[in-house]
C-alpha cells in the first residue's frame, strides 16, 4: 500500500504529465495498492480542471483506500514540523500532514515532490 500524493496524481490525471510517474500510479491502482488521505483529496478537488478530472475524482472513492487523518496524525505532523523548522527547513504544512499520515499508517508515499524526500530524513 502506498499513499499517492497530489504531485503524483497530477501526472496520472493529465495528458501532459510525466509518463513514468503516471505508470507507477496506474500500476498501484491496478494492484489495489493505492491510497489517499483527506488532504490529498482536498488538494485534488481544489485543482481539478475539466469534467474528465472531476469525474475521475468522483470515482476514486471506489478504488482507493482512505487513510484517516486522526489525532495521532496531527500530533506527528506537529512534531515533524517542529523538527523540520529546527533544521531551518520551511516545508508546506500540507506536505507535512501528508507525510505524517503516511508514517502513522505505515505506508510509503508515491510522489513527485522533493519535500517528501527531505521529510523522509527527519525523525520525530
Amino acid at each position: 500500500m502506498r499513499l499517492i500524493d497530489t504531485s503524483a496524481w497530477i501526472h496520472a490525471l493529465r495528458s501532459d504529465g510525466d509518463h513514468q510517474v503516471a505508470l507507477r500510479v496506474r500500476r498501484m491502482l491496478d494492484a489495489g495498492e493505492a491510497a489517499w488521505c483527506p488532504m490529498v483529496e482536498l488538494e485534488l478537488w481544489n485543482g481539478a480542471r475539466g469534467t474528465h478530472e472531476k469525474r475521475v475524482l468522483s470515482e476514486m472513492h471506489i478504488v482507493l483506500v482512505n487513510l484517516d487523518v486522526d489525532g495521532p496524525v496531527w500530533a506527528m505532523a506537529q512534531s515533524l514540523a517542529r523538527s523540520a523548522r529546527g533544521r531551518g527547513l520551511t516545508i508546506p504544512a500540507t506536505d507535512i500532514l501528508i507525510a505524517a499520515c503516511a508514517r502513522r499508517h505505515g505506508v510509503e508515499i508515491e510522489h513527485a515532490d522533493s519535500h517528501f524526500d527531505v521529510l523522509s530524513g527527519i525523525a520525530v
